[in-house]
């Protein structure tokens, strides 16, 4: 009994000594790999390692908004909600990464928040941003972790069998709903519902799948019977017309045609077809004058709108895929996220930053009044999400920019 007693303290001895020492190496290994330094590799979805490096360099031309970010990101991850506003925010966390490597964003949404865990969500919309969230990160770890690619897949799959890609109001869209589904909500926002439209680009280039490019053309182009969106809703020199209404609900367009920037910049990115490049800058262009009436002639935020995030992601997905054709897109893009930091330069009625936390305000208009899906909420997950896709995406542009493209110039006003 004796001795049994004996191996006991002695064992219980070593246990806490051992306890000990692994406490004091964790306490090392956290100060040794602080955020936003290199750390172990990550695992991601399907177990392909992923390796979260240390940064690269960042020039001082896109640090200040790689720091913005960061400062906007801080209150995102506070508040985060694993659907289809997370996945806004999941999306300019994706481009930060790519800028910054810091691993602790990886870790937030592969192991704190896995983004295959992400929910379905009711409309098509909500599941094409999740998509668009996977495809980024599987693009930005080095395009082999193929798990995100797979749950894209399956929920763009789960979406078309249940009909959701359809012709039956006369041209050939994603909707909200099957045909005959038993809903009567009015909802007509098929610029956000043709994310599927992207989505589907994206898994091509994954996959190799000929479907998904045919998908793709068919909303874009129609079948020969059934015409497709360009038919149906582009009127030439960037104009977009559709169904009007309340931007939130009812509303076709709810950023006048911006949206179809993005989705035509990932058909022009897979096909090369210089038509879609061509639509993309005119509408881009046509958006962004102020003469159109969508953007304030100085600072060139939206005036009407919410959802800025996604806005500034179309206009920059156009840049990119014309960088020489919209030239002063950067400039531009600069003096709208100057004025929401500033606070349209000290002299916004509405709080667009609130400084405290780096809040930000869901519509940018600074005298308010806009139209959209809860304009006046500062800080909530679709407000916050939002901003970090704006200032992510940005921050990203900036870092690839090539040199003496990230000045703001008089040019811009004009």
């Amino acid at each position: 009994m004796s001795k049994k007693r004996g191996k006991r303290r002695r064992s219980s001895s070593r246990w806490i000594t051992t306890t000990c020492i692994l406490v004091v190496a964790a306490v090392f290994l956290f100060r040794l790999f602080p955020r936003g330094t290199s750390r172990p590799p990550v695992r991601a979805p399907n177990d392909n390692p992923v390796i979260a490096s240390a940064p690269g360099k960042i020039d001082h031309a896109d640090e200040l908004w790689v720091q913005r970010t960061m400062a906007i990101d801080g209150l995102f991850h506070r508040v985060y909600t694993p659907c289809w506003e997370g996945a806004y925010g999941a999306i300019g966390d994706a481009h930060l990464f790519a800028v910054t490597h810091d691993s602790s964003l990886l870790r937030f949404h592969t192991i704190e928040h896995d983004l295959t865990m992400m929910c379905t969500g009711t409309w098509v919309d909500d599941r094409a941003w999740v998509c668009l969230a996977e495809m980024y990160w599987w693009r930005f770890t080095g395009g082999k972790a193929m798990g995100w690619v797979a749950d894209a897949r399956q929920r763009y799959i789960e979406a078309r069998e249940e009909g959701r890609l359809s012709g039956h109001e006369g041209f050939w869209s994603w909707y909200n709903w099957p045909p005959r589904a038993a809903v009567h909500e009015q909802i007509f926002t098929n610029g956000n519902m043709n994310q599927m439209v992207s989505v589907a680009c994206w898994l091509y280039e994954a996959t190799g799948e000929q479907q998904f490019l045919r998908d793709a053309l068919l909303v874009w182009n129609g079948d020969g019977k059934i015409p497709g969106v360009e038919k149906t809703l582009y009127k030439g020199n960037g104009r977009w017309e559709g169904k009007r209404g309340l931007a939130a609900f009812g509303k076709q367009l709810p950023w006048e045609g911006g949206e179809y920037c993005s989705i035509g910049s990932a058909l022009y990115r897979v096909t090369k077809d210089p038509k879609y490049k061509s639509i993309v800058v005119a509408t881009a262009r046509r958006l962004m004058n102020p003469a159109t009436g969508w953007v304030d002639a100085k600072d060139f935020y939206q005036i009407h709108m919410d959802g800025n995030g996604a806005f500034v992601h179309f206009m920059l997905d156009a840049y990119q895929i014309a960088p020489d054709e919209l030239r002063d897109m950067p400039e531009k893009i600069t003096r709208m996220l100057e004025h929401v930091w500033t606070n349209g330069h000290g002299r916004a009625r509405v709080l667009l930053h609130r400084e405290a936390d780096h809040g930000i305000r869901n519509g940018w208009n600074p005298n308010g009044g806009e139209d959209g899906y809860r304009v006046n909420e500062v800080g909530t997950v679709h407000a916050q999400a939002e901003a970090v896709r704006a200032f992510g995406v940005f921050a990203y542009v900036m870092h690839t920019l090539p040199p003496g493209r990230g000045s703001v110039s008089k040019s811009a006003s004009r």
